[in-house]
């Protein structure tokens, strides 16, 4: 596999992280600009945004959590030239479960398939590590 096939999928969970960032902040700014949020009720990080910021802050904290593991996973894969096609599939699959859980984080923030697109991501995740485990202790 090229790097640039490894790496696509990777810049692509980056890319929606930032998005997330990006949307955080215009939420955000938008609450304190419009009065409805005061300085004084977030300046040592109380929870105190209204619901839309808080949707987005809370998303884009959950990339800090799940997606870490795909990032080290890729990043040993790689140097260790274990990046294989199933890598690369997988990789994309996690990545779209991701755009899933934040799509719906941010819009309905329905509980149930937001748990379900995490939890398939869940499972991808667990599959490529095994995968990418088993390759590396049997040799193959």
């Amino acid at each position: 596999m090229s790097i640039q096939m490894v790496l696509l999928p990777l810049f692509i969970q980056i890319g929606l992280t930032f998005a997330l960032l990006f949307g955080m902040a215009t939420m955000r700014t938008r609450a304190l600009t419009s009065g409805e949020t005061k300085m004084r009720d977030i300046a040592l990080r109380e929870q105190n945004w209204p619901v839309r910021a808080t949707q987005f802050g809370n998303c884009f904290a959950n990339q800090f959590e799940l997606p870490i593991l795909f990032y080290v996973l890729i990043a040993l894969a790689l140097p260790l030239r274990h990046a294989d096609l199933f890598i690369v599939l997988m990789s994309w699959v996690f990545v779209v479960t991701r755009f899933a859980h934040a799509g719906i984080f941010v819009t309905s923030n329905d509980v149930r398939p937001r748990s379900l697109a995490w939890f398939a991501g869940v499972l991808v995740l667990f599959v490529m590590w095994l995968y990418f485990a088993l390759r590396i202790l049997l040799l193959i």
